[in-house]
């Protein structure tokens, strides 16, 4: 059994995806890019443009943005940036800039978030997902993966939440604080009966800080499942299943046919 009760980054911002969370960028800005950010746009990173610009992958509310500065460092043009041959310049550079590292502080605050292991800890596929103690789909989930989880091949990280019922919490924290809350878990998966019981506040903090985690990121179901996939540029970016995974988004997710 392997627990994790780490602190958590402390700015966050809702982007795509299952949610990302920016931190801003720290080198100091030509006046028009801060300008900018003075109206709220947070810039992540910054790449060379064409003609003499400089380009800055940043997000306002959501939205993913290319900011050029233009060469006399004057003024900015926020839009996508295109060639002589019609091809979008922007895209790649909003990637590189803007979502893969705020995906990779989103992975790192799953990390840091009140989880139970289920599985081997050499595991070379990692899942969260967010699970209430009184949502049967996260007990179907639970069975469906049984084949990768005892293989070796696949380690579930159930971020304990409590959602669903007036008592979810209660239930949460119950497994959360059990002597071994994977046990707990296992049991409870596979049908037994949990009753909730009183748990030191630390315990309960752990499940309200989980729920804040589920609400920041914009979720709506449980289960909800993040798991990593390399892209054709060597990145790593996250997917998520919203409530019970399809046979193929399950295979998918799990990372090939059941073994």
């Amino acid at each position: 059994m392997k627990y994790f009760s780490l602190s958590r980054l402390s700015t966050l911002l809702l982007l795509t995806g299952i949610g990302n969370i920016s931190t801003g960028y720290a080198e100091e800005l030509p006046a028009p890019v801060q300008a900018l950010t003075n109206q709220g746009i947070t810039i992540h990173g910054q790449f060379e443009a064409p003609g003499g610009m400089r380009g800055f992958g940043a997000s306002v509310q959501g939205q993913e943005l290319a900011i050029y500065l233009t060469p006399d460092g004057q003024h900015t043009i926020i839009g996508t940036l295109m060639d002589d041959q019609g091809n979008d310049l922007s895209e790649a550079q909003i990637e590189e800039h803007v979502r893969v590292p705020l995906e990779a502080q989103t992975w790192a605050l799953l990390e840091e978030s009140h989880w139970i292991q289920d599985g081997d800890e050499n595991a070379p596929r990692v899942i969260y997902t967010f699970t209430d103690a009184n949502c049967p789909y996260c007990r179907q989930l639970w069975q469906q993966s049984r084949p990768w989880v005892e293989a070796g091949e696949v380690q579930l990280r159930h971020i304990m939440v409590g959602i669903l019922a007036p008592n979810s919490p209660a239930l949460a924290a119950t497994i959360l604080g059990a002597d071994d809350p994977s046990a707990a878990l296992h049991d409870h998966s596979s049908g037994d009966s949990l009753s909730a019981r009183a748990q030191p506040r630390d315990i309960e903090e752990q499940v309200y800080a989980n729920n804040q985690l589920f609400e920041e990121l914009g979720l709506y179901a449980t289960p909800t499942s993040a798991f990593q996939r390399e892209t054709d540029s060597g990145s790593l970016r996250i997917d998520r299943i919203q409530g019970l995974p399809s046979e193929e988004r399950l295979i998918e997710m799990m990372g090939g046919e059941a073994p």
